[in-house]
């Protein structure tokens, strides 16, 4: 059996969205490469407790706050490592390298240092998905309604939005999808649309339902992939089939699921723990839940009716 380094390891990010990466230094193993910020976990030690103890030996500074986000496995020539990311927001004192470490602020989507560590690559790509996503109700209302809330929305907040009406007829989507990316392109925000809806290659992906998750012999071949997931089953799924993130729900009670009570923050917590991909956690929400949802480990919110209030 493999044995697995654990390792904790730090999402620094400033109010502004800028995170932090640190330089190997010459006399440990890939120097000159990039990586977040981090180390083993000693025995004895949780991955908090561990983080912690790595930023002020590495970086000179005392974690405040930190949540945790996603874990990912990579096996080096040297090692195979078990990586659990934290979201490091609040913490006391100005980062300073200690360890003769080059260290960088870089910006979600636009980082400017190479070469990164094989293992922290694709953390890039799920760190630069926006915290928020936004499930179309257009149909709800008007099109024109629903895309006006979209464009002040877009000039607000970074989203991911979703397509997802699934009443409508394939030409109503294609014209709903149409008018999204002409306001989505410009602020650089991905839109998806629901499986449900049919397939649109000029989409920026597509969102799987838990049926079609279930179903899936393989990742689909769009360049952003993600799915329902209702069980820790399809999450599994979800992260076998290499996805980009999954929506997990509902959190709190909500109208499109009658009757149903909702898993709460300590259910979510526990049901989406230890994943590789990102999680947003749906169901009741409104924007003022993202620090909660954060807390217990999402990645974001997903929000239908509470999108533009």
């Amino acid at each position: 059996m493999t044995k697995i380094t654990e390792v904790a390891a730090a999402v620094i990010e400033r109010p502004d969205g800028e995170f932090l990466l640190a330089c190997r230094p010459e006399g440990k193993p890939y120097p000159g490469y990039w990586e977040f910020p981090g180390g083993k976990i000693e025995p004895g030690e949780d991955a908090r407790e561990a983080l912690a103890r790595e930023l002020k030996e590495e970086l000179d500074i005392a974690v405040r706050e930190a949540t945790p986000w996603i874990t990912r496995v990579y096996a080096y020539t040297h090692a195979t490592v078990r990586l659990h990311f934290f979201r490091v927001t609040s913490w006391d004192g100005e980062p300073r390298p200690l360890e003769d470490q080059g260290i960088a602020w870089q910006r979600p989507g636009a980082t400017t240092v190479s070469p990164m560590l094989p293992a922290n690559a694709p953390v890039l790509a799920s760190l630069a998905l926006p915290p928020v996503m936004v499930v179309s109700s257009a149909s709800d209302s008007t099109f024109d309604g629903w895309i006006a809330g979209l464009s002040g929305c877009l000039a607000r907040e970074r989203v991911l939005v979703q397509i997802r009406e699934k009443g409508l007829d394939p030409l109503r989507v294609q014209h709903l999808l149409s008018r999204t990316l002409a306001r989505a392109d410009p602020f650089g925000a991905p839109v998806v649309v629901n499986s449900d809806c049919g397939h649109f290659p000029q989409a920026g992906g597509v969102h799987l339902t838990s049926a079609a998750l279930v179903a899936a012999g393989a990742r689909p071949p769009d360049a952003l992939v993600g799915a329902s997931c209702h069980t820790r089953v399809e999450l599994e799924k979800a992260a076998a089939l290499g996805l980009d993130y999954a929506v997990v729900g509902p959190v709190k009670p909500t109208p499109t699921h009658p009757g149903a009570p909702g898993i709460g923050w300590d259910g979510f917590g526990v049901l989406s723990a230890g994943l590789p991909m990102p999680v947003y956690a749906i169901g009741g929400l409104v924007h003022g839940d993202l620090a909660e949802a954060r807390r217990h480990g999402a990645h974001g919110i997903a929000l239908r009716s509470a999108a533009f209030a």
